[in-house]
């Protein structure tokens, strides 16, 4: 599995001496490494005086391509492109970070729970939602009941992954750039992005200012769309493909995850219409209203109004009946055991609590009234009026082993490549247990 580039060490894509020129703009065109070596053996053949000085074949070369292969390879650049932020500090990947899972990293500010903008002290409202997998939802839009479905953001304002890619650049809380214009200004400062956009949207495409944003929005899209950010190898996939046995703990929180009796996990957490098919997101990509609190003790001390109301889906542009408020979109679940602080304002810290929340629907112990990270009762809901009781009173009580096993289901849906996270994760609570 190769190693994901971080925002810290990318973009490395101009290269030293002619002879790895050479071989850098051969690849890009797609032509494999054995042909170049092939076609470099057939030139030793080659009476001298018939072969072309260096420079003018990498003329040639230059002319018939762009410095990126494909529209992916151009929004790879860009989504670490920290110079497309007003102080030049922040990039998509600042707080989509490849190698922790397509989530911010910077778990130190705000407990994780918001993002730092590139003015190095706004904060957002919402905790940054993992990129990974976002490739499939569907574009928002209304079933014929009515019902909100898909979209980008936990509001799905966007209403698809190039639409969300041109918001965070002219966020003032985020990226913080003035207009388009001037994103598209620090785009033609890079003579890579200059040509690249040419050969890929067009030789106009910097003759509209509008045009030439959405061509960078759409190429970050394409890179979104590759398989870096969604390789289905969970324990989960490969269970389902015969290539890994479930221990018993796991195998009991997957029955229970995808029952129709004794949990309400797959009301919202389940999009294919069999439990054992291929290619499942988990989530139905539907707006919900779950009861979450407000994260008042992060608020406090970050210096944010606690008593902030977030209005959820109400603040899509496409919604004005207010039945909707405070509803988000269901988040997918893969990766979700390393993707934490959890909900939409990251209230909750530990996965484990998650469980317990939704268990204070059905359970009526006492213990199950309290939240376990801070002993006290759970809060109340940030908007109470619009709380989907329905398919959250769905399903029995959970004892401790029924939630001990959904949680070691729920670590199952974490990749191949993040498996390590999840292993210091485990390693870093076992030490705190012994303190």
């Amino acid at each position: 599995m190769p190693v994901l580039p971080s925002v810290s060490s990318f973009p490395v894509r101009r290269f030293l001496g002619l002879g790895c020129v050479f071989a850098a703009t051969m690849l890009m065109a797609g032509i494999s490494t054995g042909a170049i070596n092939s076609a470099a053996q057939a030139a030793d053949s080659i009476p001298t005086q018939m072969q072309k000085p260096p420079a003018v074949l990498l003329n040639e070369l230059a002319s018939n391509t762009s410095p990126f292969a494909d529209k992916a390879a151009l929004g790879e650049a860009l989504y670490f492109d920290t110079n497309l932020s007003k102080n030049r500090t922040q990039a998509c990947a600042s707080c989509h970070e490849p190698t922790t899972a397509f989530r911010d990293p910077r778990g130190e500010i705000a407990k994780g729970a918001f993002s730092l903008g590139d003015d190095g002290s706004s904060l957002g409202d919402r905790n940054a939602p993992m990129a990974a997998y976002a490739k499939f939802a569907p574009d928002f839009h209304f079933k014929e009941d009515g019902t909100p479905v898909g979209g980008q953001f936990w509001d799905g304002r966007a209403r698809d992954l190039a639409e969300q890619a041109g918001g965070p650049p002219l966020n003032p809380v985020e990226m913080g750039m003035p207009d388009k214009a001037t994103v598209v200004a620090r785009l033609q400062e890079d003579d890579d992005y200059v040509e690249s956009f040419k050969a890929l949207f067009g030789d106009g495409v910097w003759n509209d200012t509008d045009r030439a944003y959405a061509a960078m929005t759409d190429a970050i899209a394409a890179f979104e769309r590759t398989d870096q950010f969604s390789p289905f190898d969970l324990k989960y996939d490969r269970f389902l493909r015969g290539e890994y046995k479930m221990t018993p703990q796991e195998e009991l929180g997957r029955v229970l995850f995808f029952s129709q009796q004794f949990t309400n996990c797959n009301v919202c957490h389940q999009l294919k219409t069999s439990p054992t098919a291929e290619g499942e997101t988990f989530t139905n990509y539907e707006y919900h209203n779950i009861g979450v609190p407000r994260n008042v003790a992060v608020r406090n001390e970050n210096n944010k109004d606690p008593d902030f109301t977030d209005n959820g889906l109400l603040d899509n542009p496409a919604i004005d009946d207010v039945a909707h408020k405070g509803k988000y979109k269901t988040p997918g679940l893969r990766n979700v055991a390393v993707t934490g602080p959890y909900m939409h304002n990251g209230v909750f810290a530990d996965l484990r609590t998650v469980i317990k929340f939704y268990n204070k629907y059905n359970s009526r112990a006492k213990s199950a009234q309290l939240n376990p990270e801070t002993k006290q009762p759970w809060g109340d809901p940030e908007v109470p009026e619009t709380i989907s009781l329905k398919e959250l009173e769905q399903g029995d009580a959970l004892d401790t082993k029924r939630i001990d096993a959904l949680v070691a289901f729920l670590k199952t849906l974490t990749d191949a490549r993040y498996e390590p996270l999840l292993a210091e994760q485990e390693e870093a609570a076992a030490k705190a247990k012994k303190k």
